[in-house]
């Protein structure tokens, strides 16, 4: 029997302005799941061979697939370690034993391997509690689904890395161009290991407008003024 989604316990967030002096990242106020997802990513049905689904994370180098039913809807996971599982035989020459090398009859399919209980976030999940979800458990990637349950992106913990990698001048750069087009060119950028230094006006209103900029450059670890 199939299963259906667990939503992980992720609150909601909405961005804000901060009028105090110093922000970091990750921060729900800072960046949502919705903008380091994987949008229309892969997904396999229940019903579809083991071999065909392991074809497909090869095709696309990924390691773990939404199971999607009836219009898109979430029904589980299948990871790279469920698919391989019971597809390699064990070698005699390696066991004192014999071994059990009975294999079924009928090709196995996605829905005897998958993992049915899936844990699922939103798009306007706070990506920093998603994180800390996928670093406190085995959970290397997550669905992500919109209210009625379908399947709308992927979350891994990649996705995450390359953003933390991007070097520090494309970082100012980005923040650079962001601040110019609302208006803010008269403030200067510079990045240290992901840190952004913001100088300019005193003006308390333009300095909280600098931080939320800034803040929505993926990548950006944390923001100070002087």
């Amino acid at each position: 029997m199939l299963g259906t989604y667990v939503p992980a316990p992720i609150r909601q967030s909405r961005r804000t302005l901060h009028s105090d002096r110093t922000t970091r990242w990750p921060r729900g106020d800072d960046m949502l799941v919705r903008e380091l997802m994987t949008h229309d990513p892969v997904t396999v049905s229940a019903h579809t061979p083991v071999k065909a689904a392991l074809a497909l994370l090869a095709r696309h180098h990924i390691t773990s697939m939404p199971v999607v039913g009836k219009h898109g809807r979430l029904r589980g996971v299948v990871s790279e370690a469920d698919l391989v599982r019971d597809l390699v035989r064990r070698d005699p020459r390696a066991h004192e034993l014999p071994v059990d090398d009975s294999w079924s009859d009928r090709d196995a399919v996605v829905a005897d391997v998958m993992t049915p209980h899936a844990i699922a976030v939103r798009p306007d999940s706070d990506l920093a509690e998603a994180v800390e979800l996928m670093t406190s458990t085995t959970v290397k990637s997550v669905p992500v689904i919109d209210r009625d349950g379908r399947v709308v992106g992927m979350l891994s913990r990649s996705d995450v890395v390359g953003v933390l990698a991007r070097a520090d001048t494309d970082l100012a750069s980005e923040v650079d161009g962001l601040l110019a087009s609302v208006g803010l060119a008269a403030w200067s950028t510079e990045v240290t290991d992901g840190v952004v230094t913001l100088t300019g006006p005193a003006d308390a209103d333009e300095r909280a407008l600098a931080h939320v900029v800034a803040g929505t450059v993926p990548g950006v670890i944390r923001i100070v003024d002087t």
